[in-house]
This record gives C-alpha cells, sequence and structure tokens, in this order.
C-alpha cells in the first residue's frame, strides 16, 4: 500500500482528488491538508511514501517543504503540482530531490500511474515542462551571456551592446569571449548559430 498525504489549500480540488485516489487499492490518503505548516506536522508524525505538495500553499509552500524533508533525511517522496510552468520552479524542485513535478491540468490518469512510478523511485515531469528542463540542464550561458548573443544576433556591435547593457566593452568581449569558449566554436558569429538553434537565445 502507498502511503500518501495530500497538501493543497484549495478545499474542492483536494477533495476531488481525495475521493479519486480512494478508489485505487494500493493507494491509501492517510491525510489531506490545507497548508505547509499542517502538512508538516503530519509528514514528521506518518513519514509517508509520497508527499503531493502544492507548490503555493500558506504558511510553508511546496519548495519549502521539500527542503524540509531533504534536511530532515525522511524516505519520503515529493511530488509538486502546480499551475505553474516556470522553469525556475522546476529547477529548485530537481534541487531539492523532488521525484515529480505535475501540471494540475494532467488527467488523474497521469497523476496516479506518476504516484506508482515515483514510490518506485523513478522521476516523473509533465510531458509540457522535460523540454523545458532538458534546456536548463544543457545550457552553459549564464544570463549575461544569454543576454549579450542575444544582441549580438540583432545585430549590435559591441559598442551598442555596451550601452545597451550599461557595461564596459571589455566586459561585454569577455562575456562573448567565454560563450565561444563554453560552446566550443570559434567565433561569436556560430555562438550566435548555436545557441539561437537550440532555443537558448
Amino acid at each position: 500500500m502507498i502511503r500518501v498525504i495530500l497538501a493543497e489549500d484549495q478545499q474542492m480540488l483536494r477533495g476531488a482528488l481525495t475521493s479519486l485516489l480512494a478508489f485505487e487499492p494500493d493507494i491509501q490518503v492517510i491525510a489531506e491538508v490545507a497548508d505547509g505548516q499542517k502538512a508538516w506536522e503530519v509528514i514528521q508524525r506518518e513519514v509517508p511514501d509520497v508527499c503531493i505538495l502544492d507548490i503555493e500553499m500558506p504558511y510553508l509552500t511546496g519548495l519549502e517543504l521539500a527542503e524540509k524533508i531533504k534536511s530532515a533525511h525522511l524516505p519520503c517522496k515529493v511530488m509538486i503540482v502546480t499551475t505553474f510552468a516556470r522553469p525556475g520552479y522546476l529547477q529548485k524542485a530537481m534541487d531539492c530531490d523532488v521525484f515529480g513535478y505535475l501540471l494540475k491540468d494532467e488527467p488523474i490518469d497521469y497523476l496516479i500511474e506518476a504516484i506508482r512510478k515515483v514510490n518506485n523511485g523513478d522521476k516523473v515531469v509533465s510531458r509540457d515542462l522535460a523540454a523545458t528542463l532538458f534546456m536548463k540542464e544543457l545550457n552553459p550561458l549564464n544570463e549575461r551571456e544569454i543576454a549579450v548573443l542575444q544582441l549580438v544576433k540583432e545585430g549590435c556591435t559591441t559598442n551598442e551592446i555596451s550601452k545597451k547593457l550599461y557595461l564596459t566593452k571589455g566586459t561585454i568581449r569577455n562575456y562573448l569571449s567565454t560563450s565561444i569558449q563554453k560552446l566550443e566554436v570559434k567565433s561569436r558569429q556560430q555562438a550566435v548559430n548555436i545557441a539561437s538553434d537550440k532555443g537558448w537565445i
């Protein structure tokens, strides 16, 4: 039996999910709570197999809870459910060793199967987010390097980029140099072409 805690501040959604999961013979919702603090209290007391956490909740967010679970070395596996398809949230969730990151508009069958996979130690990310995470992991460029390459792509000179970003021309050249090294190319135009093809700029 997979013992699950459900933390979701929207009462209607929480009730609906609890009712639907009750039909599954191998899943038991041992607690449903409306905020992060109550979730943390239950998690420490019950140590469920899987914690399904909304990302935005009162007192403690799903990500803050995930950090607490990780820091406390609890064996619970965390699944984040959210309406937010933000790469930053997703990357932070992965940094907290979250096993599942699902959008709330996924079909219930997808959620149920994800619970089983997560319980077995597999990672599950909503299909619409998987490509975002993959690109995030592969992109070696930082935000400044991306900004500089974007302006090169738009045809700006080093002098123009310097004025637009309020940086010295030497700093701009340094960002271009590191971009060229990271992308293992020989010129700024080749760097622009690769970054553009991969959707980074």
